[in-house]
Parts: structure tokens; sequence; C-alpha cells
């Protein structure tokens, strides 16, 4: 068995990953035979580890700099696949960098260079014009997403970055879309495409929710109380959108959280952690949420808003009906509402919000985070947290959910009737020589 072989199956153990899908494995042989390589596939099939494995396959332990810069449109992508690169505990260091923290917080990362830089396409540019590293001992260059960078306006950053890359010697683009135009400037020549297109059409239920007032709220209340407890996605057109329909939920006691750019970061990572971990169901969000972050298998999308374009609904829909699941997706219209054609074509059914069948769930027990002021740089694990949380703080395994390990930080999914007791057990106590403090989010 080869070195590379043996070194997958560590890191695939250490993500609980059993084996890799057909397109991972496809992919891995495709990126290490050729130079060019085209990857299109669905959001939430795995896009991430199959470009990271076979890269960090070919990563020269010997080299000091930069080795493989992997541009992304949004802050959320970028903390993503620095998160998944530190899980995968290759040795090789990774640092995230994008707009909305202070370049002087980078420039400390950066003083120790990481093997894997991975930051949105205006940043990096920034930190190439200062210099900040290295660019020259760059050979592998990965576009992630690239297609929604060019979407976002960062072409003229993206042309500038290509500028700067005098020793690239693998170019992997990746995108959810199918029907993509790949600009000149990325250089492309004769690239392999690897293209699992899925038809998940069969697996989404399309229905139009009639609504009989122009203001749909009390349509969408009444739509989500049907659903029930299930994970699911708001999407509306506008942020001002967001905080009304917010503001409507939260007088009906329909508990979320909101997504969308204008929010401060920590305020967006916390929404996903939540989401990710089940303290909430739903997230009301604009069209940010609709590829390259990361949460769970969803089970309805709420199109409160239409999209203008088809692209954007195909792509709110793929976040659900997902990898072999079946999913739903509902437009809320009013009766009198234009229908864009690029649905009108696909015939769905319209209902009143009354002939939908209620979802029961049977769930009684809900689950609550709490935020715990120690992280990795004080050598803080996982599971030295839930050693504490059982040990100490008398949780059974089947009381603790998912724990988020930050640089300073980390956010721990706890049942919510165990919160109380469990901070008064464990909070002001020490954890690898730190005085930690637990507190709810």
């Amino acid at each position: 068995m080869s070195e590379n072989i043996k070194n997958q199956q560590k890191i695939l153990q250490k993500l609980n990953i059993e084996k890799l899908n057909p397109m991972q494995m496809q992919a891995q042989h495709a990126i290490h035979s050729n130079q060019h390589i085209v990857l299109l596939s669905p959001t939430g099939t795995g896009k991430t580890l199959a470009f990271l494995l076979p890269i960090i396959a070919e990563l020269n332990r010997d080299i000091a700099g930069v080795q493989a810069l992997i541009l992304v449109p949004s802050r959320e992508l970028a903390i993503q696949i620095e998160q998944v690169i530190r899980e995968m505990g290759t040795g090789f260091k990774a640092n995230a960098v994008y707009g909305g923290r202070s370049i002087s917080k980078d420039k400390v990362e950066l003083k120790h260079t990481p093997s894997i830089l991975i930051g949105t396409p205006g940043r990096v540019a920034d930190h190439l014009r200062r210099q900040t590293f290295n660019s020259q001992t760059i050979e592998f260059l990965i576009l992630d997403e690239f297609d929604k960078s060019l979407e976002v306006g960062f072409e003229n950053e993206m042309v500038d970055i290509m500028s700067a890359l005098p020793s690239i010697k693998k170019k992997i683009l990746t995108s959810a879309t199918f029907k993509v135009k790949i600009p000149n400037f990325v250089g492309l020549k004769d690239p392999i495409t690897i293209n699992f297109q899925a038809d998940d059409s069969k697996r989404l239920s399309l229905k139009i929710i009639l609504s009989p007032e122009k203001d749909k709220l009390e349509t969408l209340g009444k739509l989500l109380d049907k659903l029930g407890n299930q994970p699911g996605i708001v999407f509306c057109n506008f942020k001002d959108s967001i905080q009304r329909v917010s503001d409507y939920l939260f007088d009906i006691d329909i508990a979320h959280e909101c997504f969308y750019g204008g929010l401060e970061q920590k305020d967006r990572e916390q929404a996903l952690i939540k989401f990710r971990n089940s303290s909430h169901q739903l997230l009301i969000a604009t069209d940010l949420a609709a590829r390259g972050i990361d949460v769970p298998e969803i089970k309805f999308i709420i199109h409160y808003h239409l999209p203008i374009k088809e692209h954007e609904f195909t792509h709110r829909n793929g976040r659900t009906a997902r990898m072999h699941s079946e999913g739903a997706a509902y437009i809320i219209q009013h009766e009198d509402e234009y229908l864009p054609e690029f649905i009108d074509k696909l015939h769905p059914e319209s209902i009143y919000v009354e002939s939908l069948e209620q979802f029961e769930d049977g769930k009684d027990e809900q689950w609550t985070t709490l935020f715990v002021s120690g992280g990795r740089k004080d050598k803080i694990s996982k599971g030295d947290i839930a050693g504490l949380f059982i040990k100490q703080g008398k949780l059974n395994n089947d009381e603790l959910g998912l724990i988020e390990l930050k640089q300073d930080c980390a956010f721990v999914a706890v049942k919510s009737s165990k919160v109380t007791e469990l901070i008064h057990l464990v909070s002001d106590t020490k954890l690898k020589k730190k005085k930690i403090r637990v507190r709810k989010t």
C-alpha cells in the first residue's frame, strides 16, 4: 500500500468518512493526472474534499512558502475550507484571509507562512500588493465556486491575482453551475471536465403556496407552522425584508437565525453554527446562503421572494433534495403575482397553505449553543471539551451535540434542559491550564 493511500485513509478516519463518493474518486484521479481541471458538481456533494485530498498529497514539506492558493467568493467558504484542512490533520499549515477583519490580524497569522492560503479575491489581491507573502512559490491554484466570484464583482481582483502567479503548474476550477463560461484570463488549456450534473427534479417537490394577501407574512407563518421542527431556509431578496420577516416570526414565537451580507462577521458565523448544531432549525437568508456555505441536510426551502435569474432559483433549490435525499421547495405567491417563465415551465402545483399536511416530528428536547472561552491556540481539543462536559459537567453522551473549535474559542451544542446545571459545574474551571468561561450565546 502506497504512502499516499495510507495518509488518505488516516485523513478519512479523522473526518469520520467511510469512503469517497464516485465524484471525489474521479476528481482525485483527474487532478493527479492533469494540469487543468474543471469540476462541476451540485452543492453539498463534497467538492472541497475532492480537490483538497490530491492537492495535499502533492505538497512538498521542504518548501517554506505558500504552495496552494484557494480563491473563494465568500468569507464563510474561506473559513469552512480552513476548518476542513485543520480537521484533516495533515501537518500542513492553512490560513484563511478575507474582508471584514483587520489586515493586521492577517499579517500576524501569515508571519509563519502557511502551505495553503484560502481567501476572497479582494483580500488576497490586497496582500499581494502589500507583498505580505511570496507568490513565487505557489504552484497550485484552485478557484472554488469561481463563477460566483465573478458574479459578486471580483473579476478585476482575479485578473490581478492571476498575473502575480508565475509558477502555477496546476489549475482547478469548481462550480455548482453547469452552463458556465470560463473567462480567458484564467488561462485554461485543454482542461479535463468532470461533470457530475445530477437530476434532482425527481427528489424535489415544488409547490406554490397561494397567499390571499399581497403581504405574505401571515401565509409564511402558517406555512412554517405546518412544516414544523425541520431544518429549512427562507430566502428573501433584501436585508430589509429579512428584518421585517424576522420581527414577525419573533412575534409569533418561531425561533430562527438571520444570515445576510450586512451582518457582522461574528454574527454570520454564529448564525451558521446554531443552524448546523440544531439550536435553531430555521435560517432567514439572502442568496448568500444559496451555496458555498457548510450547512446540514435541509428538508425544505421557501422562496418568500423569487430570485430574478433562473440559476439563482436553481442554487436555492439545490440546498435541499441533495445526495439522494428528498426535499421540498415552496414559492409563496399572491394570486395575481407574475410567475417567471423559468418556473412556469416546471408546472408546480398551486395550493393554499391549509391543504398541506401538518408535520409531526415527535421531538420535545431542544438544543442550546454554549460559548467556551478557549480554543485551538490554547491547545484545547474537541476531546478536551467533551471530556470536561461529560465528566465534570455530568452530561450523558446523547446530551452533548456538535462541537465547533475556533482559534480562541469554541461553540458547543448541549440539550437545553441541562444548560443551567452544566454552566454552574464547568464555568470558571481550568482546561489545559487555561481558566475558561462557559455561557449561552
